[in-house]
Parts: C-alpha cells; sequence; structure tokens
C-alpha cells in the first residue's frame, strides 16, 4: 500500500512540478525513469541481499530507504536534486516488492500460496486509492510538496514490523546461505531454471515497460486531452477503483485455473484495453477504457507477483525474483522516457499506446510457451 501510494504520488506530482517548474515532456518522463534505474539497481541488490541476511531485515531497510527519500524530495529546488533522491525512493520501492512476496510465499500453505500473494498485491490499489486521494485533496490547494511530506510517514512503520513480523520460516530453516553470489546468479541460468529465468525476464520487462509508460502519464493524458488537473485526478481516482475487482477476480481464479491462464488472459486484456484507451477521444469511453485497462493491469501484476518467486528454490528465490524485477524495472527506465519523446515529436496518444499492447502481447507469448505451470505445488 505505502509503495503504491509512492508511486501514484509520483504521478499526479508530475503533472503538478511539470507546470510549476515549465518542464518540458522529456524532462517529465526522465521523473519516471529515474525512478526505475533506482527500482532495477534496489530489485537486484535487495534481492541479493535477503538471500543472504533474511527477508524481514531487507523488507524493513528498503521501507526506511524510500519513505525518507521520498520525504526529502519535498525540499528539492531544482530538478536535478528532485532526480537523484527519486533514484533512491526508486531503490527502496524496487527491493521491497519481491522481497515482500517471496516472503509471504514463503509462509504460507501451497493451496492457499498464490491466492494470499494476488491479496497481498490489492494493496497495491489501496495505495493508488490514498495517492489519488491525497492528489486531488491536497496538491490543488497546499502543493505538491506538502504531498510529498506525507510520503515519508511509513517510515515508522518499519518500527511496527521490527516488533511484530516473523521472518520467513523456510529461510529460517535453510540456516546461513550455501551459495556465493556469482554462483546464485550463475544457477538461474542453469539448464534446470533457464526456460523460466528467460520468461520471467521477458514477461517482467514488458510488463513494466507498458505500466510505468500508461500509468505514470495517466494524469497527464487526461490534462493533454483538455481536462484541468483538478478533473483529471478526480477522472484517475475513479480508474483506480477498478484496480480492486481487477485484483480479487485474479485472487479467485488463480488457485482454480492456475497462474499461466489468469497471466496470460489478464494481459490479454490488458493490451486490448490499452489500444482502446489510446483511441480514445469522450470522456466516457476514457473512463471505461481506462477502468478496464486498471482491472486487467493490476489483475496481472498480482498473478505475476505469485508466479513469480514459486519459479525458484529458497537459496536462490529473492534472488531470481529480485533480478527478474530488476530486468522488469529496466523497461521502467524507457517507457516514461517513450512517451515523452514521442509526445515532443508530435506522435498521437493512439500510435504511443498501440506500441505499449504489442509489448504486453509479448509476455503473453513468452508465459504460453516458456512458461511453467506451479499451481499448488510444494516450493523447494
Amino acid at each position: 500500500m505505502f509503495d503504491a501510494m509512492d508511486v501514484g504520488i509520483l504521478s499526479f506530482v508530475i503533472a503538478a512540478i511539470a507546470i510549476d517548474w515549465n518542464l518540458t515532456s522529456t524532462q517529465a518522463g526522465w521523473i519516471g525513469s529515474v525512478n526505475s534505474i533506482g527500482m532495477a539497481v534496489g530489485a537486484f541488490g535487495f534481492g541479493i541481499l535477503a538471500d543472504r541476511i533474511g527477508r524481514k531485515t531487507v523488507f524493513m531497510l528498503t521501507i526506511v530507504l524510500f519513505s525518507i527519500a521520498s520525504g526529502l524530495s519535498a525540499f528539492s529546488m531544482t530538478l536535478t536534486a528532485f532526480l537523484i533522491l527519486r533514484f533512491f525512493v526508486g531503490a527502496g520501492l524496487g527491493g521491497e516488492l519481491p522481497v515482500a512476496s517471496t516472503l509471504v510465499s514463503e509462509s504460507v500453505p501451497a493451496n492457499e500460496r498464490g491466492r494470499v500473494v494476488v491479496l497481498l498485491e490489492s494493496f497495491w490499489a489501496a495505495g493508488w486509492l490514498l495517492a489519488a486521494l491525497i492528489a486531488y485533496f491536497v496538491i490543488p490547494s497546499y502543493g505538491w510538496r506538502i504531498a510529498l511530506i506525507i510520503t515519508a510517514l511509513p517510515a515508522f512503520y518499519a518500527l511496527y514490523l521490527r516488533r511484530n513480523l516473523p521472518d520467513s520460516p523456510k529461510f529460517v530453516e535453510d540456516g546461513k546461505p550455501k551459495q556465493s553470489t556469482v554462483s546464485k546468479l550463475t544457477s538461474l541460468w542453469s539448464k534446470k531454471y533457464i526456460k523460466r529465468t528467460l520468461m520471467l525476464w521477458i514477461v517482467w520487462f514488458m510488463v513494466v515497460f507498458s505500466y510505468y509508460g500508461m500509468f505514470l502519464w495517466l494524469p497527464s493524458v487526461m490534462v493533454l486531452k483538455g481536462f484541468v488537473m483538478i478533473k483529471s485526478f478526480k477522472y484517475v481516482l475513479i480508474m483506480t477503483l477498478a484496480q480492486l475487482p481487477g485484483y480479487f477476480s485474479a485472487a479467485w481464479l488463480i488457485e482454480r485455473a492456475g497462474r499461466k491462464f489468469v497471466l496470460a488472459t489478464y494481459l490479454l486484456g490488458t493490451a486490448t484495453s490499452a489500444f482502446l484507451f489510446g483511441n480514445a477521444e469522450t470522456l466516457s469511453m476514457l473512463l471505461l477504457y481506462g477502468s478496464l485497462l486498471s482491472f486487467f493491469n493490476l489483475g496481472a501484476w498480482g498473478a505475476l507477483y505469485a508466479y513469480s518467486p514459486e519459479q525458484y528454490p529458497t537459496a536462490i528465490r529473492a534472488t531470481g525474483s529480485g533480478m527478474a524485477a530488476a530486468v522488469g524495472r529496466i523497461g521502467g527506465i524507457f517507457g516514461p522516457l517513450l512517451v515523452g519523446v514521442l509526445l515532443a515529436r508530435g506522435f498521437e496518444f493512439g500510435f504511443i499506446f498501440s506500441i505499449f499492447s504489442v509489448a504486453i502481447v509479448i509476455g503473453v507469448l513468452a508465459v504460453v510457451f516458456l512458461g511453467t505451470e506451479t499451481k499448488q505445488l510444494e516450493l523447494e
């Protein structure tokens, strides 16, 4: 929830800062992209660290990092200072997400694991709702700096976690790590795991590339299509509400139909909705297709977070999930930048969103042809 609040706030802050600092669309695109550069570094580094010192410790470290850096970014006076702090926010966010899903995957029985991880991810929607509410009520009246100060509050949650959160029982059972970091990274590409790793890397890249390209620009899309900023926040809030049934339906289906079916189906729904949203002109069509985009995309995210840790044994689980997420974040660097560059060159949103649709279809093909079904299998 706190992760999504931070990412969500950024999408609204980009729209406000662009006006405040007279940024070009390319400069605005860099704000989202530097966040993803940090996420790539964080997912890679903290994933490896979680396999070495434990899931709980790294989970707390990442929360403190992204909260404090986000709060400090409220005091930035230049774009450069803001970008540096957003890198550290991204590192914390990028590390926390795969570590959290790994911790939960290892803490629940096989017959509930997929459903529980998808429900965990459903709190992403709650965070986006918080972000939209803060953006709607705080930014127009008090400015984007106050909104970012609010994002520093989750740091205090780490104090509660330190006292009350147990570490992963599988990690505790496994004892001290027996493999070196190089050996773990090599294992991901061993004969046993090469297809799984290739599949995850393709899917993560395509999904994150399209997600950040589309969702970080949603408020700006509404503004550029002629809707005033305060109204665009309200419309994005409505579209964000559609994320919840997307998660809950995926959680219900994932233990019945399996990971591959849910992931592929929801990604196809995302690709179709993205194409229709990019070509919509009326407010009703923007709202309808934007809501469908939220429904399918976030359901797919939940399935992907459930699916990723199940591909590897305990010794390399956080490393494997973190590496896949890191590759995804590389896609997240290019997504927002691509939108900014194409807009600056006069391309229409219909064309831009069609690119994201094609990217998601490539992810679907990777799941269908390279993916292994892991429904209710015991973790190694």
